[in-house]
């Protein structure tokens, strides 16, 4: 997942295992798997490590800054995670969660952890997060012809996601995880009947929008995945089976919502992590965080009413395998390209007051993107962006036409409709549309200076596509059919943009505001863009 040229189908044989790490708040996680057929793996090799890199969030449980010591952690845990995949010849998958992603620092480990450890992170919205642990939990137990709602409690926050047959139908990522809110209510992993009172209200009062949304469209079966799952889920076959061994695997495990009730209760009656180890079926590296993570499952289970729930020990690390999976096989991979297409025309067809418009500028601007090619050298991960950016340049009028523009780029940046796409892809359409009309972009602004380099490159060269696309439709009639380009590499000659057009109309508007936008085109190619219009019968404008 962390490289996104994966819809071009090459000729290069698939690897035979793979690797992904999920970077959490609380514990990173290594998965290596040998590739079978169809969408099978086997796991070959498994690491867990309680890093805790969220673990200096504020008194209030906000997670503005990943510490000194907390980076160093995480990046030496990635540095001798990597070496595992290398054992066994697997390319690496990184992906970060909240941690990373609410950090104003996070770029200063990413960074890190592309230089000293080696390991390109791609950050992922909680969005995307629910829609790969879903993945993950598909192959881990049978409720793919069930309607599901997934919960999944991690350090910094909390998925929960309503799917069946492998589709999305509602999520929600909420600043709800079990080291976020020990920080917040529980210091030093200490509980008092007062503090237990008002964690619960605030988990309830976290959960009203997602109790509407999951009650809108209902469930058969509940499934919990991750750390706090499975620590509740030991607790609970401890109480049922007295000094019996915990089981080898949870996965499939069931219990009540009146099970977790009793384990929120035992566990709040021991007011330090000390006492809490002695409870039996404890895991004692979350004898400090457990309360908290076990409140917002109950919670959680009460609220959505869940009456009882089944553990998966697939989750996010799985979901990112077998993403990567799906992106080495040309036939997942179209699958891929329609999940996030969908996404993109769901979020338009909720905002864009002209979608009509936006589709056929998209339509311009990807023949613009391929006749332009040899000259800007971007590739299909670039391309399939700027299609997203021109379905969604218009967003924004939805809440002012004046500075539209910058709205588009709050909307796009802040939606939870956008499946498939990483943070940082996100960021890059978001910022493509921001860019569509006014000023160009600019080492000023803060989001566009933030870019490496080479998104700085793709960002203007697409921004420049879609403006002159735009352009092309400027009577918004759909008057242009089609676009071809002429320019060759090595030379100083103009490129030639040819608009063919319906039979007699009137293309005047369409060519001048071509040419009064063209200017970032032409910086981008370094060179001057020529634009004419030829219909049926013969050329019928051009402008010099």
């Amino acid at each position: 997942m962390a490289a996104r040229d994966a819809d071009v189908t090459t000729d290069e044989a698939p690897p035979d295992t793979l690797a992904a790490i999920d970077i959490g708040t609380n514990s990173f996680h290594l998965v290596v798997a040998r590739v079978g057929s169809g969408n099978r793996f086997e796991v070959i090799a498994r690491e867990k490590e309680m890093v805790r890199l969220g673990s200096d969030a504020g008194a209030g449980g906000d997670m503005k800054q990943l510490s000194p010591d907390a980076v160093d952690r995480g990046v030496a845990t990635l540095a001798r995670m990597r070496q595992i995949a290398e054992i066994h010849g697997a390319p690496v998958h990184a992906v970060a969660t909240s941690a990373v992603r609410e950090a104003e620092n996070g770029h200063d480990f990413i960074d890190r952890a592309r230089r000293e450890a080696g390991v390109r992170v791609e950050v992922v919205p909680g969005t995307e997060e629910a829609r790969l642990i879903h993945l993950g939990v598909l192959q881990a137990v049978p409720v793919y012809d069930r309607r599901l709602v997934l919960v999944d409690i991690g350090g910094g926050s909390t998925e929960v996601l309503v799917g069946e047959r492998g589709e999305v139908l509602t999520s929600a990522s909420l600043k709800l995880g079990a080291l976020r809110l020990t920080r917040r209510f529980f210091p030093g992993g200490k509980t008092s009947p007062k503090a237990v009172s008002a964690c619960k209200r605030f988990v309830r009062a976290m959960l009203v929008p997602v109790v509407r949304e999951v009650r809108a469209v209902g469930f058969d079966v509940a499934v919990g995945s991750s750390g706090t799952a499975e620590a509740v889920a030991t607790l609970v076959h401890a109480e049922r089976e007295a000094g019996a061994d915990p089981p080898r695997t949870l996965n499939g495990f069931e219990m009540t919502r009146r099970e977790t009730k009793a384990v929120v209760r035992r566990l709040a009656e021991a007011t330090s992590p000390e006492e809490r180890r002695r409870i039996p079926g404890m895991d004692e590296r979350r004898a400090d965080i457990i309360v908290a993570g076990a409140i917002i499952l109950d919670q959680t289970m009460r609220q959505l009413g869940i009456e009882s729930i089944v553990v998966s020990d697939y989750a996010l690390r799985e979901g990112v395998l077998l993403d990567a999976l799906e992106r080495q096989r040309g036939g997942a991979m179209h699958h891929l390209h329609d999940l996030r297409r969908r996404s993109v025309l769901h979020l338009a067809d909720l905002m864009d007051e002209d979608p009509t418009h936006s589709s056929q500028v998209a339509h311009l601007a990807l023949e613009l993107f391929d006749g332009l090619r040899p000259l800007h050298g971007l590739g299909d991960d670039a391309r399939e962006l700027l299609e997203a950016a021109a379905l969604l340049c218009n967003v924004g009028v939805f809440v002012s036409h004046s500075s539209h523009h910058k709205h588009s780029y709050y909307v796009i940046r802040n939606s939870d409709h956008l499946l498939g796409f990483t943070d940082h892809e996100i960021e890059l359409i978001a910022l493509v549309a921001r860019y569509h009309r006014k000023s160009a972009p600019k080492p000023t602004h803060a989001e566009f200076a933030a870019l490496a380099a080479a998104d700085q490159r793709t960002v203007r060269a697409l921004a420049a596509v879609l403006r002159v696309a735009i352009a092309l439709d400027r009577t918004h009639a759909g008057l242009v059919d089609s676009v071809t380009c002429a320019g060759s590499v090595g030379t100083e000659e103009p490129v030639v943009v040819t608009a063919r057009t319906r039979p007699g109309v009137d293309v005047s508007l369409e060519l001048f505001s071509f040419d009064e936008r063209k200017a970032l085109l032409e910086d981008v190619l370094g060179r001057a863009v020529k634009v004419q219009a030829i219909a049926p019968a013969g050329p019928v404008a051009s402008v010099p």
